[in-house]
C-alpha cells in the first residue's frame, strides 16, 4: 500500500549567503567579490566544474552524489524587500504584493484535510505557530521538545494532572451545547471568539494525548548530533515513524543574518544543519521509511554579493534545496550574474519566482492544486 507524501520544511532564519553556499569557483567575479570572505578553493566540495558547496555541507554532499538533492538558484521575488520581517512574511504566504495572514502551509493542510479530522496533520518542532502554517480552522501542534511535551506537565502528581486536564477540558468548550446546537447567536462575535478559544484549547489536548503515544515504540541506532536542530529532527522522525497521520513538519534553524563574523559562524551553521538532515534522512532509513518523505529548505533571502569585510548585508535572491529520494537532483533554476551591470542593489537578481518552488511540492508531491495556494500560476521545476 502506497504511503501518503510527507513533507518537511525547514527555514533558515536570517538569510542564507547563497553565494558561499553553491559557490560559483569557476567565476572570477566570485573571487573579485569576496576577497576576505571567499573560501579557499582547495576546501570547497566541488559538484562540477563551475559550482560547489560549502566545505560545512560534506555530510549533505552524498545526497547530491546520489541524485537526491535538487538545487534551486536565484530563488526570490519581484522587487525585493530587505527586512527580514516583511521578506519572511512574503514566503510564509507566498503573496509578494500585498499583506495578507492566510499562510501557504495552513492552505495546504486544509485541503489534506479538509474537515480538520486528525489535529496533528501539521506538526511544528518549535516555540509558537509558524505563520507559513497559519490559518483559521487548520489546527496545528507546536512541540518545543517531544520528550516532555504535553498538558501541565510540570504537575508531578499524576492525580493532580488529571484533575487540571479535566478542568481544562470544560474550560475549553466548543461551544456547542450537548445536542450539537449553538447556545448563542452564531454572529455574536464574543460568541465566534469563545468557540476559536475553546476548539484551539481542545484541539491542543487532543494532540498532546496523541503525540504523547509515539515515543514507546521508538527503537534507532542512529546517534543524532547534541544540537537543537537535530533534537527537532529527532522528533519529527518519531512523529513520523509513530504513523498519527502527520503530513506536514516544520522546523527551523537561526543565526543566518551574518553582517559580521561570518566564515566561522556560517561554517557552524551549515555543519549543525547537515549533520541533522543527515541523521534525520539515516534514521528514516533505518527504519524502511525514507520513500515517501522530502525536506523543502528556505531562507527569507540571499546576501549581498560583496562582502563587508567581516560580513555580508541583506540581500535579494538566494538558494533554496529539496532532499530526499523521491527527488530528482540537480541544479534547477539559471545560477544569477555576478556581473555588476545586472546586479540589483548591488545583489543577486532573482531567476527563479518562490511559488515555482512551492508549485513543484504542493502538486508533484503532495498532489493538491498550487494555484489557489500561491495565487496564481508559475513554473513546475518538476524536481519530483
Amino acid at each position: 500500500m502506497k504511503k501518503p507524501p510527507t513533507l518537511v520544511v525547514l527555514q533558515l532564519t536570517g538569510g542564507n549567503d547563497a553565494l558561499n553556499t553553491v559557490i560559483p569557483h569557476g567565476n572570477s567575479l566570485y573571487w573579485e567579490n569576496r576577497p576576505t570572505l571567499a573560501i579557499p578553493e582547495d576546501q570547497i566540495l566541488r559538484i562540477d566544474n563551475q559550482y560547489g558547496f560549502h566545505p560545512s555541507m560534506a555530510a549533505l554532499k552524498p545526497f547530491w552524489d546520489r541524485g537526491k538533492m535538487a538545487v534551486i538558484m536565484g530563488v526570490g521575488y519581484e522587487d525585493p524587500s530587505y527586512s527580514h520581517f516583511r521578506s519572511a512574511d512574503i514566503w510564509y504566504t507566498a503573496e509578494p504584493t500585498k499583506i495578507v495572514t492566510d499562510g501557504w502551509l495552513g492552505k495546504v493542510v486544509r485541503e489534506l484535510d479538509p474537515k480538520a479530522e486528525n489535529v496533528v496533520t501539521a506538526v511544528n518542532f518549535g516555540r509558537g505557530l509558524p505563520r507559513a502554517l497559519s490559518l483559521a480552522g487548520v489546527p496545528v501542534g507546536s512541540v518545543a521538545r517531544l520528550d516532555t511535551y504535553g498538558l501541565l506537565t510540570r504537575l508531578a502528581s499524576p492525580s493532580q494532572r488529571q484533575s487540571a486536564i479535566e478542568l481544562f477540558s470544560c474550560l475549553y468548550d466548543d461551544g456547542f451545547d450537548d445536542k450539537g446546537h449553538l447556545p448563542v447567536k452564531p454572529l455574536d462575535p464574543h460568541a465566534a471568539a469563545l468557540r476559536y478559544m475553546g476548539q484551539t484549547g481542545l484541539d491542543a489536548k487532543k494532540g498532546a494525548e496523541i503525540l504523547s503515544t509515539v515515543l514507546g515504540g521508538y527503537r534507532s541506532t542512529v546517534e543524532y548530533p547534541k544540537t537543537p536542530l537535530a533534537a527537532s529532527l529527532k522528533g519529527i522522525a518519531q512523529v513520523k515513524l509513530g504513523d498519527v497521520g502527520t503530513r506536514v513538519f516544520y522546523t527551523s534553524i537561526s543565526g543566518f543574518d551574518t553582517h559580521a563574523g561570518q566564515g566561522p559562524i556560517h561554517a557552524a551553521l551549515w555543519t549543525e544543519l547537515s549533520e541533522a538532515v543527515a541523521a534525520f534522512f539515516g534514521d528514516l532509513r533505518e527504519h524502511d521509511a525514507d520513500d515517501d518523505v522530502i525536506m523543502l529548505l528556505w531562507t527569507e533571502f540571499g546576501r549581498r554579493v560583496h562582502d563587508n569585510v567581516g560580513g555580508t548585508d541583506h540581500g535579494a535572491a538566494g538558494a533554496a534545496f529539496v532532499i530526499g529520494e523521491p527527488v530528482k537532483g540537480g541544479i534547477y533554476g539559471e545560477y544569477p550574474s555576478l556581473r555588476e551591470a545586472d546586479l540589483t542593489d548591488g545583489n543577486l537578481a532573482h531567476t527563479v519566482d518562490f511559488r515555482s518552488a512551492y508549485t513543484s511540492v504542493i502538486e508533484r508531491w503532495l498532489q493538491v492544486d498550487a494555484k489557489p495556494i500561491v495565487n496564481g500560476r508559475f513554473e513546475d521545476l518538476a524536481f519530483v
